[in-house]
């Protein structure tokens, strides 16, 4: 596999009588889906990180929408569980696949013989290794934007706590707690307003720093179930071809980071974009719509 680096700047749980408005979006997507099968659609999915939804998508997916029309791409961005406007209270998720579980909802609904670059941002690089270790065959690449990219070795969490325990690791205000008494469940996580404004979208508009946190809702790192799963194989997420976007100016997982996972499960391809926090989906959108114009082009 190459590390060559591309810059990318200037240049579901169905009830049996009744389903959540939630489950209806998942269905909704599978079906838009099903109707593309005769057009030959190709499809890119988008997958948040902690704490947001696919609303953290909307600029990326517009314009993806926009500019990759002619081409015959289906973009989602489906909200994972107890995330965005998903119905389901974080109680209710005691498992990162549990969480996971509308992504792999949607990918199992693709035709056979279709198959989808997945986009993962920051804890969504780990959704998106958990649908290509599950679904191998219908996952063209596997694109880590800023992301957790686990390797083939250590289990899922080693590449949240590595970054954790970064000498330089600063949490500010960000909170992390039990759930229940007993530890059944995750614990809950969210991110502080001044972690919000000086690390995790401090190249951001105003605009789109007031939208994060009004949308952001408590989430999990899901630290306690990702330590105890085995690591992902080599014959399934393994055999993916991968892409990792490097975001230079990121502060939530800086680039250091990202280039040393790159080096402990090598990909591809490697891209970055100069001026990007870890939020590049919003400070950056252009620059990164190129760079999945291009995978999608040449990965599908």
């Amino acid at each position: 596999m190459s590390n060559d680096v591309v810059a990318c700047s200037g240049s579901l749980k169905l009830g049996t009588r009744e389903l959540t408005r939630s489950n209806r979006i998942v269905h909704a997507m599978a079906a838009s889906m099903e109707a593309a099968r005769g057009s030959g659609a190709k499809h890119i999915i988008l997958v948040h990180g902690a704490c947001h939804g696919g609303w953290s998508w909307y600029k990326v997916a517009s314009r993806l929408r926009s500019e990759a029309a002619g081409l015959s791409y289906h973009v989602a961005a489906p909200d994972l569980a107890a995330s965005g406007i998903d119905g389901r209270r974080l109680s209710e998720v005691p498992t990162f696949r549990d969480y996971t579980a509308p992504l792999l909802d949607v990918l199992r609904s693709l035709p056979e013989g279709e198959k989808a670059v997945l986009v993962g941002h920051s804890l969504g690089g780990l959704s998106v290794a958990l649908a290509a270790e599950l679904f191998p065959e219908k996952v063209a690449a596997a694109v880590f934007l800023a992301a957790f990219m686990p390797d083939c070795v250590s289990p899922p969490s080693d590449v949240v706590l590595k970054n954790g325990a970064r000498s330089n690791y600063t949490p500010l205000d960000n909170e992390m707690k039990p759930q229940d008494a007993d530890g059944k469940l995750p614990s809950s996580f969210m991110f502080g307003q001044q972690f919000t404004e000086q690390m995790l979208y401090q190249l951001c508009s105003p605009e789109d720093i007031t939208l994060g946190k009004s949308l952001m809702r408590i989430g999990s790192l899901f630290l306690e179930d990702l330590q105890i799963q085995p690591p992902f194989t080599k014959d399934h997420y393994g055999s993916v071809r991968k892409v990792y976007v490097v975001c230079k100016q990121d502060e939530t997982i800086p680039e250091e980071h990202q280039r040393w996972m790159v080096a402990n499960n090598p990909v591809d391809e490697v891209m970055e974009i100069d001026g990007a926090d870890h939020m590049a989906m919003l400070s950056t959108p252009d620059q990164f719509v190129r760079c999945i114009i291009d995978i999608a082009k040449r990965y599908s």
